[in-house]
């Protein structure tokens, strides 16, 4: 039963994302396993279960790398971990211009270009936290 326990515990809530702890990477150990309770009515039971875990929770101000996804003219994707986070191009420094004649499409400076498969290193200014994701404004800061 422990064992079924614990495998259960891996599938439901590991690559999950809970919005009061964030992206659950995985499970590390399990501290704790209750004692079940038969939930009336449907004959199932509930165990009250201690675990820990990595988890992954940006926060407002926290600088992270990330690779560039999509690119359009209203800013581009980047992908942080399990995020997915949009730059718009108001938060893009504006010496980088949009070139929708590239290709693939691009933000271009004089010194460096953001296209698809870019390093770049971002700057949370601000979050929003619903029950099963995380959304995140970011401010580009460099590519890498």
């Amino acid at each position: 039963m422990e064992k079924f326990l614990e495998n259960k515990l891996y599938a439901d809530v590991e690559g999950t994302c809970s919005g009061a702890y964030g992206y659950i990477i995985a499970v590390l150990s399990i501290v704790d396993i209750g004692q079940g309770n038969v939930l009336s009515g449907t004959g199932q039971a509930e165990f009250i279960t201690v675990y820990r875990a990595i988890v992954f929770k940006p926060f407002k101000g926290e600088v992270v790398d990330g690779i560039v996804g999509e690119v359009n003219k209203m800013g581009f994707f980047v992908e942080v971990g399990p995020l997915n986070v949009f730059v718009s191009n108001h938060l893009i420094d504006p010496e980088m211009k949009f070139d929708p004649n590239s290709n693939p499409p691009s933000y271009a400076s004089q010194d460096q270009i953001i296209e698809r498969d870019t390093h770049v290193r971002l700057k949370i200014v601000g979050t929003r936290v619903d029950a099963t994701e995380i959304a995140q404004s970011r401010k580009i800061i460099l590519a890498l």
